[in-house]
This record gives C-alpha cells, sequence and structure tokens, in this order.
C-alpha cells in the first residue's frame, strides 16, 4: 500500500538515484544495486555512508546497554546482599538473552526495513534502563535483579540486525571495512558505559547508579530520532528462509560458531567480568575496578578493523590461527600472575586477552565470505555464480555464528561464577579457557590449513575452476 505526495516522491527519487519510494511506515528505496559503480559514485555511497553512521550511533548505545550490568554490579555493595557468584550470574543474564535474541533481529530487517527496525530496537532500550533505575536500591530481590538483566539482552540482539542492515548498503569490495567499522563503532560502547561508570563513582560516589541510566536516556531517545530522520529502508533486501536453512545444515556454519565463542565470545564474555574479578581476585575497590576495566574493552574494539585487514593480506585463517596461538600465550600469563597475585602482570596478560580477541574478531569474519565462495569452487560453479552462492550462504551464516559466538559470554562468566564459588579464584575458569584456545588453534590448522598450497583444490581456488576428484578440501587458507 503507498501513499505518497508528489514533492516526497520527487525529492526521494533524487536522492536515491534509483526510485525511492515512501510507503506507511518509513522511507523505502525502490532499487538499491551497489556493484552499479554508476550507480555507486552517483548516490549510492553517500547514501549508504549516512546509513552506516547512524547505524553505528544506535549499534553503540545497544551495546553499552547490554554491557549494564557489567557497571551495575560495581555499585551493588555488601548492603545489596548479592555475592561474588550471584553478580556474576548477573552479567552473565545479558549474554543469553542477547545471544538468543541475534536470530530473529537477523530476520527482522528484511521484514520490517532497516530503518524502521533500527528505530523500534532503539526505543526498545528504554525499557531495560528503566528498569533498571527502578530496581538499583538495597533490598531487591535477586529474582528482581535477574530479570532487570535479562532485559538488557535486547542490545545485544542489535548487532545482529545492524550488521545485517549494513552489509546490504555496501557492495562486496567495500563489505569488510563497512562492517568492521559497524561492529567496532558498537563495540566501543563497551568501554564507554564502563568510562561512565568511573566518572560517577569517582565524582558522585557508588551509591549514586541511577546518574549513568539518566545519561542514556536522552541518548536512547537522540539515536532512535537520528534513525527515523536520516535513514532508509531497502525494499529489495528480502528473507531468504531457504538461504538460513542451508547455512545451518553446512558444516562451516559450525566451525566458524566455534571460532568465533573463542574471539566474540571471549571479548563480551571479558568485557562484563572484567571488574567483577578485579575486585574478588585482587580486593580491588569498585573505584580502583572501574579505573580499569574500561582499557581492555577499548583497545578490542580499535583493533577489531585491524584484524580483518591482516586477514585481507595475509589470508584469514593464518590469523585466526596465529590469533588463538598468542590468546593461549597471553592466558598462560594470566594464570601465571593469578597464582603470584601479582596485579601488574595479570592486567598486562589480560589486556593482550582483549586486544587479541578484537584481532580475531575481524580475521574470522572476514573468513566466512571467503570461505563458502570456496565452498562454491569445490562444488563446480565458477564466476558470478560461484559468487553469488557465496553470498547467499555467508550472509544467512553470519546471523547464526553471531548467536553462537555471544553465548560464549554467558560461558565465560558462568566458568568466573564456578571457579569463585569453589576455589575462591578465577584460575581454574583461565585454564579451561586456555584449554579451549587450544582446541580452535587445532581447529583452525585441520579444517582451513592443513596442506595449504597443495593439490588440484589449490589451482582451482585461484582460478575459479572445480577441483576435481583428487582434492575435494578447497584451500581456505586464501579467504
Amino acid at each position: 500500500m503507498t501513499d505518497e505526495s508528489g514533492s516526497t516522491k520527487a525529492a526521494a527519487e533524487t536522492e536515491a538515484g534509483a526510485g525511492a519510494r515512501k510507503r506507511a511506515g518509513g522511507r523505502w528505496i525502490e532499487r538499491w544495486d551497489p556493484e552499479d559503480a554508476e550507480f555507486w559514485a552517483a548516490s549510492g555511497e553517500r547514501i549508504a555512508r549516512r546509513n552506516l553512521a547512524f547505524s553505528v550511533l544506535s549499534e553503540h548505545i545497544g551495546f553499552s546497554i547490554w554491557s549494564l550490568w557489567s557497571v551495575m554490579v560495581l555499585f551493588m555493595g555488601p548492603e545489596y546482599g548479592v555475592d561474588p557468584a550471584g553478580k556474576f550470574f548477573l552479567v552473565a543474564m545479558p549474554t543469553l538473552v542477547g545471544a538468543v535474541l541475534r536470530v530473529p533481529y537477523t530476520f527482522a530487517v528484511a521484514r520490517f526495513g532497516g530503518r524502521n527496525w533500527t528505530v523500534f530496537s532503539a526505543l526498545l532500550l528504554l525499557v531495560p534502563t528503566a528498569a533498571a533505575a527502578v530496581v538499583m536500591t538495597p533490598g531487591t530481590s535477586y529474582t528482581t535483579f535477574l530479570v532487570a538483566a535479562a532485559l538488557t539482552g535486547v542490545g545485544g540482539g542489535n548487532f545482529a540486525s545492524s550488521m545485517t542492515n549494513i552489509n546490504s548498503f555496501y557492495p562486496l569490495r567495500k563489505k569488510g571495512w563497512a562492517l568492521g567499522l559497524n561492529a567496532g563503532g558498537g563495540n566501543i560502547g563497551v568501554p564507554v558505559i564502563q568510562l561512565l561508570g568511573l566518572l560517577v563513582i569517582g565524582t558522585a560516589g557508588a551509591a549514586q547508579p541511577r546518574i549513568v541510566l539518566a545519561v542514556y536516556v536522552p541518548l536512547i531517545v537522540i539515536a532512535a530520532l537520528c534513525a527515523a530522520l536520516f535513514m532508509d529502508n531497502l525494499r529489495p533486501v528480502t528473507n531468504d528462509t531457504g538461504a538460513a536453512k542451508d547455512a545451518a545444515r553446512e558444516r562451516h556454519t559450525w566451525v566458524m560458531s566455534l571460532l568465533y565463542v573463542g574471539t566474540f565470545g571471549s571479548f563480551i564474555g571479558y568485557s562484563f567480568a572484567f571488574g567483577l574479578v578485579l575486585q574478588n581476585q585482587f580486593a580491588r575497590t569498585p573505584l580502583q575496578a572501574a579505573s580499569l576495566t574500561f582499557i581492555g574493552p577499548l583497545l578490542g574494539s580499535l583493533v577489531r578493523p585491524v584484524g580483518g585487514r591482516l586477514a585481507d593480506r595475509y589470508g584469514g585463517a593464518r590469523i585466526t590461527l596465529g590469533n588463538f596461538v598468542a590468546m593461549g600465550a597471553a592466558t598462560g600469563v594470566v594464570i601465571y600472575a593469578s597464582a603470584q597475585r601479582s596485579l601488574p602482570v595479570f592486567l598486562v596478560g589480560f589486556i593482550a586477552l582483549f586486544v587479541l580477541t578484537g584481532l580475531g574478531n575481524g580475521s574470522t569474519y572476514k573468513m566466512i565470505p571467503g570461505i563458502f565462495q570456496a565452498e562454491a569452487v569445490r562444488r563446480g560453479l565458477a564466476g558470478e555464480a560461484a559468487a553469488a552462492y557465496g553470498r547467499r550462504l555467508s550472509g544467512a551464516a553470519m546471523g547464526l555464528i553471531g548467536a553462537v559466538g555471544a553465548l560464549g559470554g554467558l560461558a565465560i562468566n558462568l566458568a568466573f561464577r564456578q571457579a569463585f564459588e569453589t576455589a575462591g579464584s578465577g584460575t581454574p575458569a583461565f585454564v579451561s579457557f586456555l584449554a579451549f584456545y587450544a582446541v580452535c588453534g587445532v581447529v583452525t590448522w585441520f579444517v582451513y590449513l592443513r596442506g595449504a598450497g597443495r593439490g588440484p583444490a589449490a589451482a582451482a581456488l585461484a582460478s575459479g575452476a572445480d577441483a576435481g576428484e583428487e582434492d575435494r578440501r578447497p584451500v581456505y587458507a586464501q579467504v
């Protein structure tokens, strides 16, 4: 159903250079072809950049609200009656809900429009923010705290819809950088709210958590308003449920989900838990913990695009394998520091882990499109047919991989909860993380690097021809 005035239609068509049209519910662009160089140069790039900018703003605030309880627990002194194990479970709840919501959020963009869904999902952040303002008082039941924490999971879902939306705006040759900026700008929402928590604790004291919430209410409204005024819906974007089913049947979807648990799952899990670990393992005060908590997430967010760039140059599988080896080494440093109770050494190791999770986030996401295009080559496709297959499967797989990867944050916080409850230290949890990174490294080598550069598959991947029956495993080291 279309209802539009002549002036609105003319203005929209001029802007899109392709016939944008307005219908009930928001601004819709009828034709969108970023792979067309003339279209992209005339108007597409400008429109895509504008949508990217305001997508980053909304996703950034979404990440801040998703990590809200990593800050709120720093305000919860003894008068709240919540022990360390209970606090770790509180910060685990948002990761669980956020991971689950990433799946429907992925499909919401095509169903409702990227601009419309960004407005709605941004305004939805007011619910967990208001809930936290109501419950943050001594005497509130632990169950009530859990419900309020779970509500912030809607901020985690924003990542999936934002990435899906921006993926549709950019041509293949520019997707890596655009998605890296979108993801990195969103990830920075974690250290920003932690910095705000530090500022409030350092000035107003640990009894004023509502100041943090009062700052974010107008920011949420501004993000929603900007999305409504400056973003667009793309009518050509449709849900391909068949692609989602095909992606779920692909073993590479689950292999990459495992690797993304190791990278993004570690990033979000450590981001939520860092302050609590410092308080409980090194007896830091809330102010002392808050003064250190933001450093790791900030550095991890900033280097995410670097991981993608390194993967572009040297191959995603190679960078990912080297990254897991380095994460294992950094975890070894953390284990040593925990045993020696050396805070400086612990900080060096833990912050190195954050940086490496950011690099790994970029390199693993860069691998996904190349893997599915290599699969197309293995199946005998070539040229545009192989590229189309890769785009279709990788786009569907990204939502699922992102959802499973976020569950790593839940696992990390539950591991810390169990470690502190039974051993009074996070060391057992770090030992389990070390073992997991070793598994991820072995899987990366075995599936994507073993025998790299040998056999007909290597030539097939380079030429676009089928590998034949001699070597049916594509050489993924080049993705």
